[in-house]
């Protein structure tokens, strides 16, 4: 019997082309093509104009026309105005907002004012102390935080650095010499410099041969330098005309700019107090906080300049009796003749740079100077202040740079 080998292709195929699909893609998409398409119901809503004008209610009848030979039966009954097909509409109504919706209408957070919206605060770290200790035992892992000291450190380092607007003058000055003027304007300035972000200046204005530069440079270091003095810059003043040229007749001990006495006797009682305001008015230019030692007294030629152009006091005092009511005279000399202000707003500040005995009562003197002035500040002994020769912040003890930090916090306060 002869082998029969069957048709691939049905009968209900013939006449139908062969279709070779060669992926899952090409067979979803030809059954796609086979389906009919889905008519999506129109929405039951009125057209915006009707396309045939509305009668009126008693007109608004429906008829029958009867059908003749002459009339098609699709016109043997026409429909009322009121029941006419709407037009098409979109079928698709969106009615849940999207996400571009939602964020365009929420409010934008503020990056700037608010950062802790984005970030963790995290607690400053302790340093020094059991806090400190145990900080560091752990790696981080415990912070308890600054302590309440090392919290007034950093709130003195906030008010030293306050930004100024303008350029502001402290005037340093006693009428007894050796008490810790000079000493207080060095440590005062370096600590100005190190916490400052603009580089203050002292002006050494002693008629009487001021040694300002010597302590904060040394006296080996001020020697072999050129030593250009306030004298050397009022003869070529008129030839400053940037920072460049003044920085060419002043000293540099760190970020603390000086000027330095002069120191020939002939001609050191010669600065003028029209000489003295011009040199404030060219650093006024370049320096936000300037200082001013003073020398001793009140009455010499340059006092009345100086009075006349300063922000601010510090009246240099010791724990000695007459060293107090000198400290009281100073204040009183000074509300007497015109700088009520002055004296009411200044900064008493008592060296104890001869360890005084027991015998004397150091609060009772205090007592006797803190209704009188607006703040009073004591130095406690330091070899480094009390030697008179180089006053640096680093062999200093923690107690005096924190006095210095205190003076230079309350300067900077009184300047509005």
């Amino acid at each position: 019997m002869p082998a029969v080998t069957p048709n691939p292709s049905s009968q209900s195929d013939a006449g139908r082309p062969l279709t070779r699909r060669t992926s899952w893609a090409e067979a979803a998409a030809a059954a796609d093509a086979a389906k009919p398409a889905a008519r999506v119901p129109a929405p039951n809503r009125a057209p915006a104009s009707p396309a045939v004008p509305v009668k009126p209610a008693a007109e608004d009848t429906i008829t029958s026309v009867p059908r003749t030979a002459e009339t098609p039966a699709a016109e043997a009954e026409v429909p009322p105005a009121s029941i006419a097909a709407p037009a098409e509409t979109p079928a698709f109504r969106r009615i849940r907002p999207t996400t571009a919706d939602v964020i365009a209408e929420s409010p934008m957070p503020d990056f700037i004012s608010s950062p802790g919206l984005f970030v963790k605060e995290q607690k400053p770290r302790p340093k020094g102390g059991v806090r400190g200790a145990i900080f560091n035992m752990t790696g981080g892992a415990w912070n308890l935080g600054p302590g309440p000291k090392q919290r007034q450190d950093e709130d003195l380092g906030r008010r030293i650095s306050r930004q100024l607007q303008g350029s502001y003058n402290t005037a340093v000055l006693s009428l007894k010499g050796g008490i810790g003027k000079t000493s207080t304007t060095v440590g005062v300035g370096l600590t100005l410099a190190e916490y400052r972000g603009d580089a203050p200046c002292a002006i050494d204005a002693n008629p009487d041969s001021g040694d300002l530069v010597e302590r904060a440079l040394g006296e080996g270091i001020y020697q072999q330098s050129s030593p250009r003095t306030i004298t050397d810059l009022l003869r070529n003043i008129e030839s400053v005309d940037s920072l460049t040229a003044l920085a060419r007749y002043m000293h540099h001990a760190g970020r603390l700019h000086l000027i330095a006495g002069e120191q020939d006797p002939e001609v050191s009682d010669s600065l003028t107090a029209e000489e003295y305001l011009r040199i404030r008015k060219l650093i006024s230019a370049y320096y936000s906080v300037a200082l001013t030692d003073c020398g001793t007294g009140v009455t010499h030629n340059a006092m009345s300049g100086i009075l006349q152009s300063a922000d601010n006091l510090v009246i240099a005092a010791g724990y000695a009796v007459s060293g107090a009511k000198r400290a009281r005279s100073t204040l009183q000399w000074l509300a007497s003749h015109g700088y009520e202000d002055l004296a009411r707003n200044a900064i008493v500040v008592i060296t104890d740079k001869d360890e005084v005995s027991s015998r004397v009562d150091k609060d009772a003197i205090e007592d006797h100077l803190a209704g009188i002035c607006r703040e009073l500040i004591a130095v406690p002994h330091d070899r480094g202040v009390a030697d008179g020769d180089l006053v640096t912040l680093d062999v200093l003890k923690p107690e005096t740079r924190r006095a210095y930090k205190e003076i230079a916090a309350a300067i900077v306060d009184g300047y509005r």
